[in-house]
């Protein structure tokens, strides 16, 4: 079975940090570009970060740029995305999406809220 699994959402005050993971099964991880994205109340679903099946490239978006770091460890069919001096405008639910050959994949999504 194709799944992602995030975790690693939750609450947090403005300027913290957050790390969140997600879990892939039933598909080549390795041969998979993998994505964070967002989505805020009211809001598009925007892309976060990107990291290439390797790990060798990776791409943010302007708004998180120098912030938020994406990892992968293909050993371990998992990514991260470790979020630092976070901001209110951050809160959202966070979803994993793998890519590749095969087709696409979505997790289920985790919540981060960014309050005082």
């Amino acid at each position: 079975q194709v799944q992602l699994v995030e975790s690693g959402g939750g609450l947090v005050q403005p300027g913290g940090s957050l790390r969140l993971s997600c879990a892939a099964s039933g598909f080549t991880f390795s041969r998979s570009a993998m994505s964070w994205y967002r989505q805020a109340p009211g809001k598009e679903r925007e892309l976060v970060a990107t990291i290439s099946s390797t790990g060798g490239s990776t791409t943010y978006a302007n708004s998180v740029k120098g912030r938020f770091t994406i990892s992968r460890e293909n050993a371990k069919n998992t990514v991260t995305l470790l979020m630092n001096r976070l901001k209110t405008e951050a809160t959202a639910v966070y979803y994993c999406n793998a890519w590749g050959g095969w087709g696409s994949v979505w997790g289920q999504g985790t919540q981060v809220t960014v309050s005082s």
